[in-house]
């Protein structure tokens, strides 16, 4: 019924991760670039695992770079160069109509910068009627404060903010699922700090 909170359920076979512009450029400017690098990996790993369809962008390649080595996006639906800064993009929502059998519901969202092509891509991907799952510990900008008040916006907005241990389970859903024991493999380190919350 309209009106109704989004529970922010998720289901394997309707969902696409989007990888957003993790370029070498960023790397020195970025807070905690190295981290949610590691983040990163574990997801694109688990997109592969899953068989889950990986979008990812880069933003103006020819001066930025390109995603950078630690992440292997061999297995990537496609790489979309680009100069705006949502990934929203007219080929994007092109393809996004080819995914899952045309079924495609949910996307799970990380890279930079949290609050301008993260930020973007989520109110576009919303006002779209897509559910939006941000990876918080797989997002950043150069200010903490940008990235904070982003995470706020974007539960507010209507997206669910999560972490990638817990939407990596939720896709799995069940012990007994056959790759439970690849995704565990993954997970079994805990993510690096990225700085989320004060040390207690």
């Amino acid at each position: 019924m309209a009106g109704l909170r989004k529970l922010g359920n998720i289901k394997l076979n309707q969902t696409a991760f989007f990888l957003c512009d993790m370029q070498e450029k960023f790397r020195p400017s970025i807070k905690y670039f190295a981290e949610i690098t590691e983040v990163a990996k574990r997801l694109v790993a688990g997109s592969k695992i899953l068989d889950i369809p990986l979008i990812v962008t880069e933003q103006y390649p020819k001066g930025l770079g390109n995603t950078v080595n630690e992440l292997d996006i061999s297995h990537a639906t496609q790489v979309f160069p680009k100069t705006k800064f949502s990934m929203v993009l007219p080929e994007v929502e092109e393809t996004m109509k080819t995914l899952r059998n045309g079924s495609l519901k949910h996307v799970v969202l990380f890279g930079i910068e949290t609050h301008v092509c993260i930020q973007q891509t989520v109110l576009d991907l919303l006002s779209k009627e897509y559910e939006v799952h941000v990876v918080a510990d797989g997002c950043s900008s150069r200010s903490q404060m940008d990235r904070m008040f982003a995470l706020q916006r974007f539960q507010l907005a209507g997206a669910t903010v999560t972490t990638s241990e817990a939407i990596l389970l939720q896709l799995v859903a069940d012990k007994d699922h056959p790759k439970f024991k690849d995704i565990q493999s993954i997970i079994r380190t805990s993510a690096p700090d990225s700085g989320l919350v004060a040390n207690l």
